[in-house]
């Protein structure tokens, strides 16, 4: 099982680390096009209306569909997009392969559902820890590798390596996933899109979860949307390529998270996302540090990466467990909530730092975090008994139950 569960984290840092390459590489795309600066944004905006499709439309499929065909066929479409960016000849064509790539990285919530199906009870978290560090890191080094590929043979080869890479992994997987059958069911697709909502409608961890997601989300983007503004500005002064290279130590703190999927394991889910919750409020406070010493800053971006990953995977075990009958529908509701985090987050510190520079950009953060400490502290005496019971309603009314 870990060499399977670490081939499904690797698959999804290729496949989210797809949807996040454009960004250090707008300037270059904008002059291969000749699009306007103000209006280069486009590619990024089209990319993550993608996403979030894919998320209300593809995902729920992981319910009622052979999930090896599903997962394979996601990551093929991921390689066709990657070709239509990496060879694009119009503007046209690049925006449809930017919304098709964004649409196809989804892949990662059927794998994180699938991940937990395919394991015990007493080690799900632990694969979905391991799973879903794959993503946190390749959001992280989506930067620092499309930086250094752009830099050997320009920005179309990013796409294009990862494009073989995409290839290579998905016929990893075709070969080594079980060949499961699942059978088909009457029920309308319609049905099983709004059984999303549904469910976030009825399980309230789910909702308390969702919630939990996008505050730390919005405070994770926060950091790495405004970071390249000062660094890049006098007195530092430094290179993409370089700036690039502070993924690298979120990545380090990312991957020491994975236990909290262990202690999700033992119970402990509630006590690990207030520990993580209270490390990402003082993480802030050596990330306002950064016109002092750079060291500060590594070491607050750790931090931070630490709490956020923590609470992600905890959020993930505990609501994977909670609904065994709709774990890639719950994904689905619970990421939708991650992307409406992650924008806002980008949104406000771009314009936070426009006002007040880097202390308003970490008074933002710190904010954010302060909330969702709160947040947590509020709700996480809600009787246990309540969340199992509305997860056992919305199962039980959902199409998923026939899926067996």
């Amino acid at each position: 099982m870990p060499p399977l569960m670490l081939l499904f984290a690797v698959a999804c840092g290729l496949a989210v680390g797809n949807a996040y390459y454009s960004q250090p590489l707008l300037d270059q795309i904008a002059a291969t096009f000749a699009i306007d600066h103000a209006a280069i944004g486009v590619v990024v905006t089209l990319t993550q209306v993608g996403l979030g499709l894919g998320l209300l439309l593809i995902v729920p499929l992981g319910d009622v569909l052979n999930r090896r065909r599903l997962v394979v066929t996601q990551l093929l479409a991921g390689v066709a997009a990657l070709v239509v960016v990496g060879t694009s000849s119009s503007v046209a064509v690049l925006l449809i392969g930017m919304a098709a790539l964004g649409a196809a990285s989804v892949v990662t919530q059927v794998l994180v559902a699938y991940a937990a199906a395919l394991s015990t009870p007493d080690r799900r978290g632990r694969a979905v820890g391991v799973v879903t560090s794959g993503v946190v890191v390749g959001i992280l080094l989506a930067r620092t590798l499309a930086g250094a590929i752009t830099e050997l043979a320009g920005w179309r080869a990013v796409y294009l390596v990862s494009a073989a890479l995409t290839l290579i992994v998905a016929g990893l997987l075709l070969r080594v996933l079980p060949r499961e059958e699942r059978r088909p069911q009457a029920i309308p697709y319609a049905r099983l899109v709004r059984s999303s909502v549904t469910l976030l409608a009825t399980v309230p961890l789910l909702r308390v979860r969702a919630v939990l997601a996008l505050l730390v989300f919005a405070a994770f983007t926060t950091l790495w949307t405004a970071l390249v503004l000062p660094l890049s500005a006098p007195p530092h002064s430094l290179s993409h390529a370089t700036i690039g290279l502070f993924g690298l130590a979120g990545a380090a703190g990312a991957l020491a998270a994975v236990r909290a999927g262990r202690l999700a394991d033992r119970g402990l889910g509630q006590r690990t996302t207030g520990v993580a919750l209270a490390l990402l409020l003082v993480s802030w406070l050596p990330i306002a540090l950064l016109d002092v010493t750079l060291l500060a800053l590594v070491a607050g971006v750790v931090l931070l990466d630490l709490a956020v990953q923590a609470v992600h995977v905890t959020n993930q075990s505990m609501i994977l467990a909670a609904n065994p009958e709709a774990r890639s529908r719950v994904t689905a509701a619970y990421m939708v909530f991650y992307s409406i985090g992650s924008a806002a987050g980008s949104i406000a510190a771009t314009a936070t730092y426009a006002a007040a520079g880097w202390t308003g950009v970490c008074v933002q953060g710190a904010a954010i975090s302060a909330l969702a400490l709160t947040f947590w502290a509020a709700t996480r005496s809600a009787p246990a008994r309540a969340c199992a019971t509305a997860s056992a309603r919305a199962d039980r009314a959902s199409p998923a139950t026939s899926a067996r």
